[in-house]
């Protein structure tokens, strides 16, 4: 089946995709979407990354994905950066 979206296939990437059900319905949105859309895309340290900004408070995600700040960690701000560009297409 070829389908536009692919979704995570293992065991690691199901666990991943609960932990994008957040608090607030925005982030949902955004992180939900990226994941139906490109998280087969990531590299494994992007994938990484991910999941450490996944243990950050739903404020401090807030704020990055909808760029009221930005990390001061240039991986960070990099994976930010793209997550906002998928979601906005």
């Amino acid at each position: 089946m070829n389908s536009l979206y692919q979704m995570p296939e293992n065991e690691a990437d199901s666990r991943l995709r609960w932990r994008c059900r957040r608090g607030m319905l925005e982030l949902d949105l955004i992180l939900n979407n990226f994941i139906d859309r490109e998280y087969v895309h990531l590299n494994n340290q992007q994938k990484q990354l991910l999941d450490q900004m996944l243990d950050y408070p739903d404020q401090l995600l807030f704020d990055l994905f909808l760029g009221f700040m930005q990390s001061a960690d240039k991986d960070i701000a990099s994976l930010v950066s793209y997550i906002r560009k998928s979601v906005t297409t």
